[in-house]
């Protein structure tokens, strides 16, 4: 393992830059594309897929629906893992990227911010969707979202106060190269006693 050196961490954020740029270049056709796992009560895990909209060394970012499954469990237990799975990068059958730490609400002007950027239909879905609650049928949804269209449709829509995003703060972050005959490599960086390290790990 290799002493402890706040630039081992720069080096983590600056592999993950590169290689989301190579899948970028590759023709991958949703790079940003992770899997979120959280837990909820009683310890029972899940998962699901969300899209990574922003990084530094902060942490990285997703945004949802505060009163979704996931946003309750976070609400409870803020911990998560990322886990990014790019194909054909680097002359590797694969390469994955995981990332685990602690979550945290990103800023209302953060939220303000990305909410502003997206797609108007988008806007208004947030507003429509009671993410994760039952739905008797696509038509209650559709009538959600024309109520909500013309509500606002001689205005900006704003950021609904449910809607915002979380950023997962690594203490953990790992890349695996894969290779013929499991012949793996993995290079994992984590924070120990308030530095971090990187060690290789067997595949």
């Amino acid at each position: 393992m290799t002493a402890a050196s706040p630039d081992l961490y720069e080096e983590a954020l600056t592999t993950f830059a590169q290689l989301l740029d190579e899948a970028k270049a590759a023709g991958d056709c949703e790079p940003t594309a992770m899997t979120l796992a959280t837990v909820g009560q009683g310890g029972r895990p899940s998962a699901r897929t969300v899209l990574l909209k922003a990084f530094d060394r902060r942490g990285f970012v997703f945004y949802t629906n505060f009163d979704s499954r996931k946003g309750r469990q976070l609400a409870a237990n803020p911990q998560a893992a990322l886990l990014f799975l790019w194909k054909g990068l680097r002359g590797s059958e694969h390469v994955q990227a995981k990332i685990e730490g602690t979550v945290e609400p990103v800023s209302a002007a953060e939220a303000d911010a990305y909410f502003a950027s997206r797609p108007r239909e988008s806007q208004l879905g947030a507003w429509a969707s009671l993410q994760s609650q039952t739905l008797e049928s696509r038509e209650v949804f559709e009538t959600r979202f024309a109520a909500f269209e013309a509500k606002f449709a001689d205005a900006p829509v704003p950021r609904p106060p449910h809607w915002s995003g979380f950023r997962v703060v690594p203490e953990l972050i790992e890349f695996w190269y894969g290779a013929r005959f499991r012949l793996h490599e993995r290079q994992r960086y984590e924070r120990l006693d308030g530095g971090w390290h990187r060690r290789m790990l067997y595949p």
